[in-house]
């Protein structure tokens, strides 16, 4: 029996802070940039807020990429353009430097890290950092066979966790996050189907490296058939990594999930990536809020996952090589939008008074004083008297207001 309850990360993951967000939101209104002006970001600059509960924001100084690699044994049909059992040739690409995510992780100034959860070949041959969460080599067929027994989907599963509290007590402030597999992409059609109720067909992408016509049609029958096993265990999101997934999809599954309950904001990469991120959702309804997809690949079980999670992709590029190359893509705009939140200059406060006085109505002028006619202008000359009449007696009579 399982001593593991996913039902804990409900309780335990918690949403951005929204009143930080709304902080976030009148300080950049007093900044010299009109809100808006930016697009997305001025967005992600309050998303980024509220992750880090604090105005201004943080730059992103320490990210990190974090890629968990596997052979999937339903690659053995030859439902992907790569041989079967062949990732970790692209694993040592990646250690070496020579694979297009290191090169733009190299230029980006960002670590990468390597999780060897199911590779089809010898340790020996790999890194002691990289195989130590190993849990087996290679997975079965899941068309006609479990990917993994249930005690290996949990230890994968907290192996993924292990390496979420491994990078966030490092002082890690953002993950790209990706996979290194060959045949994940027909695992991961397979859970995002499962969990949207959708044909296999409808979420049988080309792959990281493309196939034809005939390879697509023996993927989307593999998924077809791995389907069926699929959603009898739908109840069970461990189940179903198990039956369905793989090491390298539950790892990843409980990564997405330790992340969002250490408060460390993530960046998906491909279809692997959002595929273990909808199963993360199923778990915790809350955990999405902590995710951000790098990239739309153009494959159809990704645009369904994200579809079903709200989360729209940053870029729009179709990379799909994996290896989290397309979230990396992503990872510089995301730090420009930390930095114009946080540095860009607020208004002075004469204009910021002129601002708000701008819509006030001015008040309505005084009415004008009445202005008394004066004798001998407007009304004319005023007639002297003549003396010896009765006017003139009068006025020789009366005084005249003046002194002597």
């Amino acid at each position: 029996m399982s001593s593991l309850n996913l039902d804990d990360f409900t309780d335990l993951i918690e949403r951005p802070d929204g009143g930080v967000r709304r902080d976030a939101e009148a300080y950049r209104e007093r900044q010299i940039v009109p809100p808006g002006s930016l697009g997305r970001l001025d967005e992600l600059g309050e998303w980024l807020a509220a992750a880090q509960g604090a105005v201004p924001v943080r730059p992103i100084e320490h990210p990190r990429a974090v890629l968990f690699a596997g052979d999937h044994g339903i690659a053995g049909l030859g439902v992907s353009a790569r041989p079967a059992g062949s990732a970790d040739q692209l694993v040592r690409a990646v250690l070496e430097g020579a694979s297009p995510a290191s090169i733009l992780a190299r230029r980006l100034g960002v670590p990468v890290r390597v999780v060897d959860m199911a590779l089809d070949c010898d340790p020996a041959g790999l890194p002691d950092e990289v195989v130590r969460h190993r849990v087996r080599r290679g997975s079965g067929c899941i068309d006609v066979e479990d990917a993994l027994t249930p005690e290996e989907a949990e230890a994968a599963f907290r192996a993924g966790v292990a390496v979420a509290d491994e990078e966030a007590d490092s002082g890690t402030d953002l993950v790209v996050l990706g996979d290194i597999s060959v045949g994940g992409t027909t695992a991961a059609a397979v859970l995002v189907a499962a969990l949207c109720g959708t044909d296999a067909s409808v979420v049988t992408g080309r792959g990281g490296l493309a196939i034809d016509d005939l390879t697509w049609m023996r993927k989307c029958a593999a998924v077809r058939d791995a389907l069926r096993r699929a959603r009898p265990v739908l109840g069970d999101q461990l189940q179903l990594l198990a039956v369905v997934g793989g090491a390298d999809l539950a790892a990843m599954t409980g990564f997405l999930l330790q992340s969002a309950v250490r408060k460390m904001p993530v960046i998906l990469d491909g279809v692997v990536a959002a595929a273990c991120a909808l199963v993360g959702q199923r778990v915790a309804f809350r955990a999405p809020d902590w995710w951000l997809a790098g990239q739309n690949s153009g494959e159809p079980a990704q645009a369904k996952a994200l579809d079903r999670m709200a989360i729209e992709p940053l870029l729009d590029h179709g990379v799909t090589v994996g290896e989290g190359a397309g979230a990396l893509l992503a990872l510089p705009l995301v730090q420009a939008a930390a930095a114009l939140a946080a540095e860009l200059p607020e208004k002075p406060s004469a204009e910021a008074e002129a601002e708000e006085t701008e819509d006030e109505p001015e008040p309505a002028p005084a009415p004008a004083p009445e202005k008394e006619v004066e004798a001998g202008t407007a009304a004319g000359p005023r007639a002297e008297p003549e003396p010896g009449t009765a006017a003139g007696a009068r006025a020789e009579a009366e005084p005249s207001g003046r002194e002597a």
